[in-house]
């Protein structure tokens, strides 16, 4: 796969469709990679160029000591969009992905067209359920990470879903399962940090918000939340847990595509 090489490392990315087409970037949430949104791309890439990457500390994306943060992302996607000359795009993230938007949007709106804001909150959980899963992860290593595969199952989709849709989970869960501890856990650092409450309301980018309505980690009452602040949001509720991006496919797929579409 391409990488971009960063001053610390290089970041892993993908880039599909026209070459003429709107640019639209995808991010990953924490403890998945690139791979999640292969659900998306046959129909976005009908209709776009679509750029997705792995989070740095996530896939074949470089993984540097210490925590992290989401400014770091965030300025890890502007140089990525540099190196590709690429001015002005469309964002779609999920949870952690959706953090890294709302830092653009608040820290770069020039360089977004439309933010589409999946899963997410402007403030996700808590600092010791971030501290509790950091020192887990970072003391138990590759088996700590094993782990929370299988309680993440129970996070990122309804039991329903994922009794019947086994094919669809697994290779899921297995991205967390293969994730590095170090840059997991120096992704739960900058999950934890973030905090754009009293910030979101600058953000005038269009903006769609996507909530599941049995999502646990990020509910629906943290998408109302952002959507009340920012000004002219859109809010649309699936029937799906924390990725519903897999959970709600085509549903999702073409709520999203259809508001990037919107002149």
């Amino acid at each position: 796969m391409p990488v971009v090489s960063l001053a610390d490392g290089d970041l892993n990315y993908l880039l599909e469709g026209p070459a003429d087409a709107p640019v639209l970037v995808l991010s990953n949430s924490l403890g998945t990679n690139l791979h999640m949104w292969d659900a998306q791309i046959p129909t976005f890439t009908q209709h776009l160029r679509v750029l997705r990457y792995d989070t740095r500390g996530h896939g074949q994306s470089l993984v540097t000591p210490g925590f992290y943060s989401i400014e770091q992302n965030g300025r890890d996607v502007l140089a990525l969009l540099d190196a590709l000359n690429i001015d002005k795009a469309h964002f779609c993230g999920l949870s952690m992905g959706g953090l890294i938007g709302q830092w653009l949007a608040i820290n770069a709106a020039s360089r977004l067209d439309r933010l589409v804001l999946c899963n997410t909150g402007a403030k996700i959980g808590t600092d010791e359920v971030w501290n509790t899963r950091i020192d887990t992860v970072l003391k138990g290593g590759e088996k700590a990470m094993r782990d929370l595969r299988d309680a993440s199952i129970e996070r990122w989709f309804t039991a329903p879903f994922a009794k019947a849709q086994p094919e669809k989970v697994e290779p899921i869960v297995t991205m967390l399962a293969q994730t590095s501890p170090q840059g997991y856990a120096g992704n739960c650092a900058a999950v934890r940090d973030a905090d754009y409450r009293e910030q979101i309301a600058t953000i005038d980018v269009p903006t769609l918000i996507v909530c599941g309505t049995g999502d646990a980690v990020t509910t629906p009452e943290h998408g109302r939340f952002m959507q009340e602040r920012i000004a002219g949001a859109e809010l649309v509720e699936f029937d799906a847990a924390h990725l519903s991006n897999v959970q709600a496919g085509e549903l999702f797929t073409g709520r999203v595509l259809s508001f990037l579409q919107t002149n």
